[in-house]
């Protein structure tokens, strides 16, 4: 049976690129994205908080990520809520040192978001089963 581990799993070593998907005033809108952590237990995402993707998260949380590899696709829909801790941030940012050129746990654009009531699906154009989890 599959878990919010397999989920993480998935977008961090098979999808490191995936696509999230929010609400700008009625208007979809969908942008590549490269960060995914578990921490605590929950399914987290990054970005900083000038940027649009954020504002329109604060407006209308409901968001979906989907991920891609091969013939396989993860998709999580749920609401993404945003977590202000300097440990989920430091958390975020020791897993992607990369991003350390742009972003600090300490700095007061940097911002992580949880997935809250979410469900994740499998799919496969393979024929494998389709899964469900929800976190």
């Amino acid at each position: 049976m599959a878990d919010i581990n397999d989920v993480f799993r998935f977008f961090k070593s098979e999808s490191p690129t995936y696509f999230l998907a929010t609400d700008d005033g009625g208007q979809p809108r969908v942008r590549p994205f490269g960060t995914v952590d578990l921490f605590e237990g929950r399914l987290y995402i990054q970005t900083g908080k000038k940027k649009d993707v954020y504002q329109q998260l604060l407006a209308n949380p409901k968001a979906e990520i989907c991920g891609v590899s091969g013939g396989d696709w993860w998709r999580v829909s749920g609401e993404l809520v945003p977590d202000d801790r300097v440990e989920a941030k430091r958390h975020m940012l020791d897993a992607y040192p990369s991003l350390r050129k742009m972003y600090d746990e300490n700095d007061d654009n940097t911002i992580v978001l949880y997935f809250k009531n979410a469900t994740a699906r499998f799919c496969s154009m393979s024929g494998k089963p389709a899964v469900t989890v929800e976190f």
